[in-house]
């Protein structure tokens, strides 16, 4: 009789497919839980460790000391671990061990990102990956230590977690729905694929769809299910308020102030005096100039004629007489990093008796400001700086709407009203355009891309969208703003000061071809490539008042880098500046707050400025964490702003609209309402009128046998087709589709 031929068994199963839940065997199981036990200690652990102290550290039986002994023996083998005197173990040449942020997939998988190591800088240019197998008990957001096994040619690192050493949350916020006698709550952000229970009797006051925050109550190994507590009954998502709350949840943004912030600002007096080392500027004609629904007015302006030119003041709420360094109040500000604005709400940055109150430069009424003295000649160029603490009243509150009406449309009515501030209004208009006009000259970038006014009802429900009107006024204002961040960042710069620049760095080589080949394939007369932001101008220029101005424009600035703060002064690309820092607005931007000490520590003398090397850290630390905290906010302004579109368009199901294809997929062209600016998608699924043909390199779409072609940049006429309001996404369908379909 033949013999059977042995086959030995694979340690390692096959790799499941996709969407079907891993399988192994019981004794790997253990064999990993025990491996991932011991590198988590050993990673954390200050000192390497024997084998006895990692017995009793994990509280292992004894009858796990032979297995613990094989795998030590085998880890070192693998240089894993490497043995040291005295029979200590520690992480070896080829531990591959790090520690990050994982970014989980609504999909299941996820992303490691801001790769670290205690023991050797991890050289991984891209994120780690993590299959749904390797996991682990890790969620969306927590600080996780893992082990890289594998790296892709590309560079892609892909792991395993080994731990969760810190959980990024232990709340959420989703949706309440009833099944099988059970409470279940649908996180709303689908970053975290499972539904959390809620053990017990239903709430009597929760509807079937509320929004609610819950807390996730210790581990399980299910990962489709989370035991959880109910927290919090947000209400109807419908609300402007419940969809702040939601966003606030999800991104855990800073909302309620401590109580030693509100105490300390109570205790803050409302006395407003001319002092020692105060500017009295009381008699200038200081203005304010902002929108219609501005409540907070950080900055007033007044323009004098000069027999070389013009006298320009920019005073500033003095916020720092207020909030002093170390104290709760400057902690809180700084945590926050900057105010939120949501359509109708703000999460200020500062409590509102500063915010609104006593750092507001309201008319007829004494404050306390920062101001910059700039003189110019007739031609806009800057002659002298003088920057001081001053008192100043503000003499009118004007909105941009009245400064238009009196400079661009001379509305007689308007004039007569105001005939007071005619010749300084005239003086500052004159000053501006010279000073826009340089700023063009030098190739400082305008780019046109409009933004959307959302106003409420008295619900908190989206009444009407409409463009933001842009006039002469804001440009003023802008100019103005403008160069007092230039001069005081001059100064910074001439004096060596260790303070926060707002740096623009140029935007790297092979962004820029990208766009070239890109506005190429659009059939595009590119000007010749130069790296300057001149050839932006020219670019935006070329497409102004075309179908493909939109498009450009915002394909452009995502070339761009982001802008951000730091302590190394690399100047400004966009605006052609060389040093450039945010100085103007310090009620709602932390920065301008720290510019001001700096500034005014410059002026007192208080300290060698020049020997403050040894801050260079904590200022480029700074710059980092409100770089950080300001993307945070404009991720969180889009996303209140996109929530509320998709709600105002649920009501719209069938209606027609004017659009621009603004990207185009293999699956899916994406476009923008002209008039609402709201986004959404065409999903080639539903074009049923032939079949399309992807042409990535021309980034359109063609009809196999209509010829009919969809390309980034065209118009097009769009029917709302459906609302996804769980996933917040709109699905739309060419006009001509539907009247097929009907």
């Amino acid at each position: 009789m033949r013999k059977k031929r042995h086959i030995p068994r694979k340690k390692k199963g096959k790799r499941p497919h996709r969407g079907q839940k891993p399988k192994f065997n019981k004794q790997q199981s253990r064999d990993d839980s025990l491996k991932f036990e011991v590198l988590s200690l050993l990673y954390t652990s200050e000192q390497a460790l024997q084998g006895k102290e990692i017995l009793n550290q994990l509280d292992l039986p004894l009858s796990s000391t032979k297995p613990l002994h094989n795998l030590l023996l085998e880890l070192t083998k693998s240089k894993i671990l490497k043995q040291l005197d005295n029979d200590r173990y520690g992480p070896g040449s080829k531990h591959r061990l790090a520690e990050g942020t994982l970014d989980q997939n609504a999909k299941g998988f996820g992303f490691v990102t801001n790769l670290t190591s205690r023991f050797q800088s991890p050289e991984y240019s891209k994120d780690a990956f993590l299959s749904p197998a390797n996991m682990n008990s890790a969620r969306h957001g927590d600080t996780v230590l893992v082990r890289i096994f594998k790296v892709k040619k590309d560079g892609r690192p892909e792991a395993e977690v080994l731990s969760v050493l810190h959980r990024g949350t232990e709340q959420l916020a989703g949706f309440v729905t009833f099944k099988s006698g059970q409470t279940l709550v649908y996180p709303e952000d689908f970053r975290f694929p499972f539904t959390v229970r809620i053990p017990g009797k239903r709430d009597e006051k929760l509807e079937e769809g509320d929004a609610v925050i819950v807390k996730i109550d210790g581990e399980t190994n299910d990962f489709r299910h989370q035991n959880g507590t109910l927290i919090k009954i947000l209400g109807n998502p419908d609300s402007v308020d419940v969809q702040m709350q939601l966003v606030i949840e999800k991104h855990s943004l800073p909302h309620i102030f401590s109580d030693a912030t509100l105490e300390q600002v109570q205790n803050i007096t409302d006395n407003i005096a001319p002092g020692t080392g105060r500017l009295d500027l009381r008699d200038i004609q200081h203005i304010t100039i902002d929108g219609e629904t501005a409540k907070d007015f950080d900055d007033a302006i007044a323009v004098q004629k000069t027999r070389k030119g013009f006298r320009l003041y920019v005073s500033i709420a003095d916020v720092s007489h207020y909030v002093p360094p170390g104290s709760p109040l400057d902690k809180e500000a700084y945590l926050r990093g900057t105010s939120i604005y949501f359509p109708g709400r703000v999460i200020p940055m500062l409590p509102e008796r500063l915010s609104n109150g006593l750092c507001s430069l309201v008319p007829d009424q004494d404050r306390y400001a920062f101001t910059a003295i700039l003189d110019f000649n007739r031609a806009g160029h800057l002659l002298a700086k003088e920057f001081g603490k001053s008192i100043i009243c503000s003499k009118k509150r004007f909105t941009y709407t009245t400064v238009k009406e009196i400079l661009i449309d001379k509305d007689t009515k308007v004039r007569k009203e105001h005939k007071d501030f005619l010749t300084p209004l005239k003086w500052a208009s004159e000053l501006a355009t010279e000073l826009m006009q340089l700023r063009e000259k030098r190739g400082s970038i305008g780019f046109t891309i409009p933004e959307p006014f959302m106003e409420l009802d008295d619900q908190g429900k989206i009444k009407s969208i409409r463009r933001t009107e842009r006039n002469f006024a804001h440009k003023l204002i802008e100019e103005f703003m403008l160069a007092a961040n230039e001069a005081v960042a001059e100064t910074f710069t001439e004096n060596k000061l260790d303070g926060l620049y707002r740096i623009h760095e140029r935007p790297s080589p092979e962004k820029i071809q990208e766009f070239v080949e890109f506005g190429r394939s659009l059939g595009l007369d590119l000007p010749p490539l130069r790296q300057d932001p001149d050839w932006f101008g020219q670019v935006i220029d070329l497409v102004k008042g075309s179908p493909k101005e939109y498009v450009i424009n915002n394909l452009l600035l995502r070339a761009m880098q982001q802008a951000r703060y730091d302590g190394k002064n690399v100047g400004h690309f966009g605006l052609a500046a060389t040093d450039y820092t945010h100085f103007t607005s310090p009620i709602r931007r932390y920065p301008d707050l720290t510019v001001h000490r700096t500034l005014q520590t410059f002026l007192t003398r208080n300290d060698n400025v020049r020997t403050r090397k040894k801050e260079s850290n904590s200022t480029k630390e700074m710059g980092t964490f409100l770089s950080a905290r300001e993307r945070v906010a404009v991720t969180a302004e889009r996303e209140m702003n996109d929530r509320l579109k998709i709600r105002f368009m649920h009501t719209k199901i069938g209606e027609i609209f004017p659009a621009v294809i603004s990207g185009v997929t293999g699956s899916v062209i994406f476009i923008e309402l002209l008039d609402l600016f709201v986004s959404g998608g065409i999903s080639l699924s539903s074009l049923k009128d032939d079949h399309y043909i992807y042409d990535a390199k021309h980034h359109r779409l063609t009809g196999k046998h209509s010829g009919r072609s969809f390309q980034i940049g065209e118009p097009i006429t769009v029917g709302l087709l459906d609302v996804d309001l769980r996933r917040n996404r709109l699905y739309f369908s060419p006009v001509e589709t539907m009247k097929t379909e009907t």
